[in-house]
């Protein structure tokens, strides 16, 4: 195994024992598939595209990172994760939480593609472009799980999460929308650097 094969090889292979751990006893066996299918697509795809368009490892502790948070969801539901039961409210915010990665992650992996992949640079329209790309996706699961709902019926309501906030859908896009561009800010030069520092492009 070479050198930079180590890290991603290493996080699969932990993300793979978190979901079967999460798969153990969850809540809901429907809704712990639904929230952990993320993962079961895109470690195969990283896995295939991984000697073709290797990643940053920043991106890959940050897909490491976003795996965990989904399979945790999966295994209590979003609205009964407790570490998002929170004193002074009585609303369980790790669904919150979730959808504020859900544009932190993808905003370094779209940003990570577009300087890659396109005559772009690190700049404004760059940066634009990477919270729009991340809004798309957010509305994109939304559409997702709407069809879930119509689907499931009474029965996708731990997949919502929504816990009775008619507006949860606008905060779940809002807080991906915020994600992506706190990502960018706190992130981009360390993210520049090992963009520098890959040796395939």
């Amino acid at each position: 195994m070479q050198p930079r094969d180590r890290l991603p090889v290493t996080l699969a292979v932990l993300v793979v024992v978190a979901v079967a751990v999460s798969a153990i006893r969850p809540k809901d066996h429907v809704t712990w598939l639904l929230e952990v299918a993320p993962i079961v697509i895109a470690l195969p795809l990283l896995a295939w595209t991984r000697r073709r368009f290797p990643l940053t490892p920043l991106a890959y502790w940050l897909i490491f990172g976003h795996a965990l948070v989904l399979a945790l969801g999966g295994h209590y539901t979003y609205a009964e994760v407790p570490l998002g039961e929170l004193p002074w409210t009585d609303r369980n915010h790790y669904d919150r939480f979730a959808h504020f990665v859900q544009g932190f992650v993808p905003a370094v992996l779209v940003r990570e593609v577009l300087l890659r992949r396109t005559p772009l640079r690190p700049g404004r329209w760059t940066s634009f472009l990477v919270s729009a790309t991340c809004l798309a996706v957010s509305a994109g699961y939304e559409f997702v799980e709407w069809a879930g709902a119509v689907v499931g019926g009474e029965s996708a309501t731990d997949f919502l999460g929504t816990q009775g906030d008619v507006w949860d859908t606008h905060w779940d896009m809002l807080l991906a929308l915020v994600g992506s561009v706190v990502a960018q800010w706190a992130l981009g030069r360390a993210h520049d650097r090992q963009l520098a520092g890959l040796s395939v492009a």
